[in-house]
């Protein structure tokens, strides 16, 4: 009898939180997410984008070509197989000086569909772990496309890494003038795109 009293009571004290020892416990209130830092649409468009179109030398297996990472059979919005990573080849470039171009009408565009696409590729502040970067590097990861840039020093994939591990000031969004910094001079319309 004690033995079953005290199975009982810790029965009661495993969840639940009504008077019933064998319901379900209560909903569990998760805090709202405080992380949510963000990549530099404007380095995108100009230093990243580019990279996407470029036609690259690729090597499968010793087999040295030339392909985009945006064609047809890659990752091209509409007709590519490889992956969560999407080009849309056609996205034209956005002027971020238009204030016709406000932060909606920027996120309507094919050139954000390119950056949230590439964006969410991105651990964003840890480029190694990216698959943005490790798969054309194919660090500890395949890539069907095989290898298109040969190594780290390879100047498109310092570029990547730049981005990815330079996000905007916490609480800015992937707008902030604080992007200007990735580029000598410090004007995304004039200066060169920086990399590591």
């Amino acid at each position: 009898m004690a033995l079953g009293a005290a199975l009982l009571l810790s029965i009661a004290g495993c969840g639940g939180g009504g008077s019933n020892p064998l319901s379900n416990p209560p909903s569990v209130e998760n805090p709202a997410a405080i992380g949510g830092r963000k990549l530099s649409f404007v380095y995108f468009q100009k230093c990243i984008n580019p990279i996407l179109l470029a036609s690259l030398q690729i090597n499968q297996g010793g087999v040295v070509s030339t392909n985009t990472c945006a064609s047809s059979g890659c990752h091209d919005n509409s007709t590519g197989t490889g992956g969560a990573l999407r080009v849309v080849q056609s996205a034209q470039p956005v002027d971020l000086a238009n204030p016709a171009n406000t932060p909606d009408a920027v996120r309507a565009s094919d050139m954000y569909k390119n950056f949230y696409s590439s964006q969410g590729s991105a651990v964003i502040g840890t480029p190694l772990q990216s698959r943005l970067l490790t798969k054309p590097l194919t660090l500890n990861v395949l890539h069907g496309g095989g290898v298109v840039f040969a190594d780290q020093s390879d100047a498109n994939a310092r570029r990547i890494a730049y981005w990815i591990s330079r996000p905007m000031p916490q609480g800015q969004d992937e707008f902030s003038s604080a992007a200007d910094s990735m580029f000598t001079p410090a004007d995304p319309a004039t200066g060169a795109c920086n990399s590591l």
